[in-house]
């Protein structure tokens, strides 16, 4: 019985998934939207979410000793300082005045080869920062 079991075994064994996880969130933050089957989006969701409140808090907290841990949580993710560092100055930020749901998910349709349907999963405020530059 599955009952109160979260995660989604995607087919796969736990390290591959984990690694599999990982990957999907570090190309969510680098291009904003990416573009996979629907399991695989439903799975990784979380993940962006935990990792942009995370981000959040660190940018926001006055405590350092509290951003720095932060900081390394996060990195924990994507093992690039770099990287970690541009999520939390440069992402983080823009979501400051949103508590949650940093994501959306959309079905775009089924994938040719063997039918599996695939979404976009995409940062919210990107999308509605370019529809602001569009409009002006």
């Amino acid at each position: 019985m599955r009952h109160r079991v979260k995660t989604n075994k995607l087919s796969r064994y736990a390290s591959h998934r984990k690694a599999l996880l990982k990957n999907l969130a570090r190309e969510v933050f680098e291009h904003g939207s990416i573009i996979t089957t629907t399991a695989k989006a439903k799975a990784v969701r979380p993940l962006v979410e935990k990792i942009l409140t995370k981000a959040k808090e660190a940018k926001t907290t006055d405590n350092k000793d509290r951003s720095v841990a932060l900081r390394r949580q996060i990195n924990r993710y994507f093992n690039d300082r770099k990287f970690t560092n541009k999520v939390v100055d440069e992402i983080a930020p823009v979501f400051e005045n949103r508590n949650s749901g940093y994501t959306r998910i959309l079905k775009i349709g089924f994938r040719r080869g063997d039918a599996a349907e695939l979404s976009l999963l995409q940062l919210v405020e990107n999308i509605e920062k370019k529809e602001n530059e569009e409009e002006k």
